[in-house]
């Protein structure tokens, strides 16, 4: 996603400086602090995290996938990001992403209500941003 400018650039602003560096990869979001959750090689990646993502610093909690699972830190979220292929009845695939937050308490879902009061039209970017460039990559390939 390296072409992926906008989102690039969005998730220098968030502190995420390892965006900006290099060839954004899988491997960049793990340096991120994202883990690998499931895979289905073709059909489906999971990725996510945990901490506190309306704090400056993110407060990212270094998680595994058993980690991740039991995750109940007060005051705290976990994030899950997966990437889904679909094939339509033309034969095209179709590429499409959704995430899904827990908050572990009422007071860190307040704080997480606010924090994405501001992030939501920044997230819309980046998601839409990173897909077209997939789209064009993939296009680009066949």
């Amino acid at each position: 996603m390296s072409r992926a400018r906008l989102s690039l650039f969005l998730m220098g602003l968030r502190g995420m400086t390892a965006a900006r560096r290099e060839r954004f990869t899988l491997d960049s979001f793990t340096r991120l602090g994202f883990t690998i959750l499931a895979e289905r090689p073709n059909e489906e990646l999971l990725i996510g995290l945990a901490g506190r993502f309306w704090s400056l610093s993110g407060g990212l909690r270094a998680v595994d996938g058993e980690t991740f699972r039991t995750f109940d830190e007060p005051g705290s979220a976990r994030a899950a990001w997966n990437f889904a292929l679909t094939s339509s009845r033309d034969g095209a695939t179709i590429l499409s992403t959704e995430t899904r937050v827990q908050c572990t308490d009422a007071r860190a879902r307040r704080r997480f209500r606010f924090y994405w009061m501001v992030v939501r039209p920044f997230s819309g970017l980046i998601r839409r941003d990173m897909l077209r460039e997939l789209k064009r990559q993939c296009e680009g390939a066949a």
